[in-house]
């Protein structure tokens, strides 16, 4: 059974960091791309990066490119988003999900985690 386990979100202050963790099991971590997409109520969910888990490739969304960082630990199947100069717009709910592509639309993705709350204040 796949599973996707997000942590690490919370309260932070704008300007702060967070980092948040997908811990995956039941599939074969390195056949898959891990991306990361975020949701706020009355919106489509919105691609923020992914990770190519065979060769490392990392690929982010414009709006986050130079503050958060996306990476992989192979040995734990799990992958972290680092967010640093955190926004008050980057508050929303962080999911991870797989995909055997590169893609930065949701409907590529195939299996999803339940999601974690970043909140920002301003």
């Amino acid at each position: 059974e796949v599973q996707l386990v997000e942590s690490g979100g919370g309260l932070v202050q704008a300007g702060g960091s967070l980092r948040l963790s997908c811990a995956a099991s039941g599939f074969t971590f390195d056949d898959y791309t891990i991306g990361w997409f975020r949701q706020v109520p009355g919106k489509d969910r919105e691609w923020v990066s992914c990770i190519s888990i065979s060769n490392g490739l990392t690929y982010y969304a414009d709006s986050v490119r130079g503050r958060f960082t996306i990476s992989s630990d192979n040995a734990k199947n799990t992958v972290y988003l680092q967010m640093n100069s955190l926004k008050p717009e980057d508050t929303a709910v962080y999911y991870c999900a797989i995909t055997k592509q590169i893609a930065t639309t949701p409907e590529f993705y195939d299996y999803w985690g339940q999601g974690t709350q970043v909140t920002v204040s301003s």
